[in-house]
């Protein structure tokens, strides 16, 4: 199985998750120009639901889908656990475990999750 999945596939994935979630965020907010202040905890809040829930039912956020990634258990390359997820999801909300990565490609948050994204 192929480890290395590029930093500009992760990153489009990343900022198509971020942006449906802003998206939803700024529906329900009346629109772009009348979101509240504090939108950007409701943004978060939103990309964490939605990236935890499709990851674990899926294997892939709608990102993931579109630039043909999927989030699969390290060990065996099966489907993760939802726990798994719940932990990688955790993580990326923190950024900077989701930035730093190791000789075979894998974050931080791949790591304390045991998963990994492939190539699919």
């Amino acid at each position: 199985m192929n480890l290395r999945v590029s930093m500009g596939r992760r990153f489009v994935a990343l900022v198509i998750d971020w942006l449906a979630s802003y998206a939803i965020v700024a529906g329900f907010g009346g629109g772009i120009g009348k979101m509240a202040p504090n939108a950007s905890l409701a943004i978060l809040a939103v990309f964490f639901a939605q990236y935890w829930i499709l990851v674990t039912l899926q294997g892939a956020s709608l990102g993931h889908r579109l630039v043909k990634l999927k989030v699969v258990r390290f060990s065996d390359g099966g489907q993760s656990w939802p726990l798994q997820i719940l932990v990688r999801t955790l993580l990326i909300c923190l950024v900077v475990t989701a930035i730093t990565f190791d000789e075979n490609g894998r974050g931080i948050h791949e790591r304390l999750s045991n998963t990994v994204l492939r190539k699919g």
